[in-house]
């Protein structure tokens, strides 16, 4: 054994050792300045050469070659196994949600009503309610159900419930075994595939997930339930997972002198402790599959989303106002049941409940539902919700208000899109879309290794590369600039409303649960009154993707300027900094990993509804993933486009990521949030 001599402490009177003097260069937003700068002078003497536009209809050899592959797989349907599995598969997706439906929303012929009526699923839901998480949840349940049914929404409205849910099942089936395997294993070869595989399927955006799930499992509930279930597992097993790997080693070493097997270690320790995390992760599954659910409309997926398409395709903006604000209203009581539910056995331990009396509330309770189903079942009037006028006379309000608004304040809204548009939009757009593109790609490839280094550099060349193979480079551009403005747009609104947050904790008591409402929100809801304002065009896709991404990052910029140390921030009044000096050199600086995870959420969000944009007029790569869907002959331009939309998300996300490694704030893991400690 060799040992290791300390170092003979300083004499009392000898001087401080010096410190290496850290050599100072250019900071890397001065470098990025830089590279764009010599960019904009090569457009300048380059503009509209080799930009590989691709106009209008036309499509190229590869897009056919995938055209035929894909009419190939339709044909070897009764002959190939993989795509006789994929179809047995999403034919018992089908038997399962048609035979839901019968019991709840659709007419069981020869009944001309459901199994269950209204009244009986309302009151058997309020008291599942009650039995998770109390009196409260129970009237937010009943209250949501009834007003499913008093807007004339009530089939539509369980319909898309039973997607949601039936894919949640699958998922949590699908997701707790490899969750549990996330968050025991200590193989980095597992970990690293687990978690590359969980970052390409939370970096596509929802729209790029029904091509090929229509191709192997076929359109309507099965196509439905396999695209929401897909976009569904991530969440719960990387949090899940998280909140395992996060049990205390201390616990698990207790555990292990106790002679425990790693089974009880895992039943009786890691589950029960991680509880909490985990049904956070169930509750983002939960959101995850009510925003996909209501896309799958797009599929002949049954549920709310298809009154949404069908207004959103007639530009009714009052006719997608209705289904469209009850599809919030399921998603903030499926938030607010699991979030309640998850605090509910604690909150009872603080209050000393009664275990007795809480059994017989549900004991009664339980009768009285049961009661209500039987009714529901013999009363057709308790079956079927009585028919009103109120959902027409709702949108006919809706639509006044917006053609009012427009009236009044049109030269507003309009002036606002002209200055966005003509400042930023257009000049962004020319410099990516009219450079050529061995210009744009290595401009690219120099902002990737000033931002985020070497570590940058793999991941853009591939994705560079894969845009380009797939032919359409420009359409990607266009994509691109409208996600960078529509980013911009978002960081501008996180920096005020985030610094204003974190200074003043009013401003924070009132606007987060705003900004906590907005993100139970499916995307597709927030096209709805921008199409109103703005009308069809890219506009309307980027202030929907600025509304759609501004809470996370408005949240994440507030949290990472809480979290800057008081002492710091004593030491900087005390050498009198004024407010600005205090917040632009010390709170920002000190902050800026958050910013750079807001801003790469940001882009991810914003991403996202560009491509649902594509349905009103934004065009590029959304236009092309819509043209697919629509016309078969195109079936190879929309799938190409869809994979140009992932390579676009993972090059934006792995270049934030590698920008936020180099932080030394971010690089320590122990002060990472948990969705980055989970991720990286």
């Amino acid at each position: 054994m060799t040992a290791t001599l300390a170092p003979a402490p300083p004499e009392p009177d000898a001087p401080p050792p010096e410190e290496p003097v850290a050599r100072r260069g250019l900071p890397r937003w001065a470098w990025a300045l830089i590279v764009i700068g010599v960019w904009v002078v090569v457009y300048a003497f380059t503009k509209g050469q080799d930009t590989l536009v691709l106009p209008g209809r036309e499509h190229t050899d590869l897009h056919d070659t995938l055209t035929g592959f894909r009419d190939d797989v339709l044909a070897s349907r009764d002959s190939n196994p993989i795509i006789q599995l994929t179809y047995a598969v999403g034919e018992r997706f089908v038997a399962v949600v048609e035979w839901v439906q019968t019991l709840i929303s659709v007419p069981d012929f020869p009944r001309p009503v459901p199994q269950v009526g209204w009244l009986g699923v309302t009151a058997v839901a309020a008291w599942v309610g009650l039995a998770l998480a109390g009196w409260r949840i129970a009237l937010l349940v009943a209250a949501s159900f009834v007003s499913f049914g008093f807007f004339g929404y009530w089939s539509d409205a369980m319909d898309l419930l039973i997607v949601t849910f039936v894919a949640v099942a699958v998922s949590v089936l699908v997701g707790m075994p490899l969750a549990i395997w996330l968050g025991t294993t200590r193989n980095r070869y597992v970990l690293a595939a687990i978690n590359t595989t969980l970052d390409i399927l939370q970096t596509m955006p929802t729209f790029v997930y029904l091509l090929p799930i229509v191709l192997f499992v076929g359109i309507g509930p099965s196509g439905a339930v396999a695209c929401t279930l897909l976009y569904s597992l991530p969440p719960i097993i990387r949090i899940a997972g998280h909140g395992i790997r996060g049990v205390s080693t201390t616990t698990l070493e207790a555990t292990d002198s106790a002679g425990q097997t790693r089974w009880q270690r895992l039943l009786k320790v890691q589950l029960p402790m991680a509880r909490r995390t985990i049904v956070v992760g169930l509750n983002q599954t939960i959101m995850a599959a009510l925003a996909m659910a209501t896309l799958a409309a797009y599929v002949n997926g049954p549920g709310l989303g298809k009154p949404v398409l069908a207004a959103l395709q007639s530009r009714d903006v009052g006719g997608g106002f209705v289904p469209g604000m009850l599809i919030v209203v399921m998603a903030v009581m499926l938030d607010r049941t699991t979030t309640a539910a998850s605090e509910a056995p604690e909150k009872r331990i603080r209050d000393g409940a009664d275990p007795k009396i809480r059994r017989i509330v549900l004991g009664v309770t339980g009768a009285l539902a049961l009661v209500a189903v039987y009714l529901s079942r013999e009363q057709i009037d308790l079956a079927r919700f009585p028919e009103n006028d109120v959902r027409r006379t709702v949108a006919d309000g809706v639509n006044d208000l917006v053609d009012w608004f427009t009236d009044t304040f049109g030269g507003l809204t309009g002036g606002f899109k002209d200055v966005i548009s003509y400042g930023l939009l257009n000049p962004l757009e020319s410099l990516l879309a009219e450079s050529p593109w061995y210009v744009v790609a290595v401009a690219i490839l120099a902002l990737s290794a000033v931002l985020g280094g070497v570590r940058a550099l793999l991941p853009t060349v591939i994705c560079l590369a894969g845009l380009w193979y797939f032919d359409l480079w420009h359409d990607a551009m266009v994509t691109l600039n409208m996600t960078l403005v529509g980013t911009i747009l978002v960081m501008a609104l996180a920096l005020v409303l985030g610094v204003w947050m974190a200074r003043r904790p009013r401003v924070d008591l009132v606007l987060r649960p705003v900004l906590d409402a907005g993100q139970t929100i499916p995307p597709f809801v927030y096209l709805i009154p921008i199409l109103g304002l703005f009308e069809a065009t890219r506009f309307t896709a980027i202030v929907a993707g600025v509304i759609y991404a501004a809470p996370v990052a408005i949240k994440l910029v507030a949290d990472g300027i809480k979290g800057v140390s008081p002492a710091t921030l004593e030491a900087s009044r005390a050498t009198g900094s004024t407010t600005w000096q205090e917040i632009t050199k010390v709170q920002l600086p000190m902050a800026r990993g958050s910013l750079v995870l807001a801003a790469n959420q940001g882009l991810l969000y914003v991403l996202s509804m560009a491509v649902i944009g594509g349905m009103v007029g934004a065009g590029a790569l959304g236009y092309d993933v819509v043209l697919g869907f629509s016309r078969s002959e195109e079936w190879g331009k929309g799938a190409a486009a869809g994979i140009s939309i992932v390579l676009l998300g993972i090059l934006i996300d792995r270049i934030c990521r590698a920008a936020a490694h180099r932080d030394p704030v971010t690089h320590d893991p122990s002060k990472r949030p948990w969705w980055r400690a989970a991720s990286i």
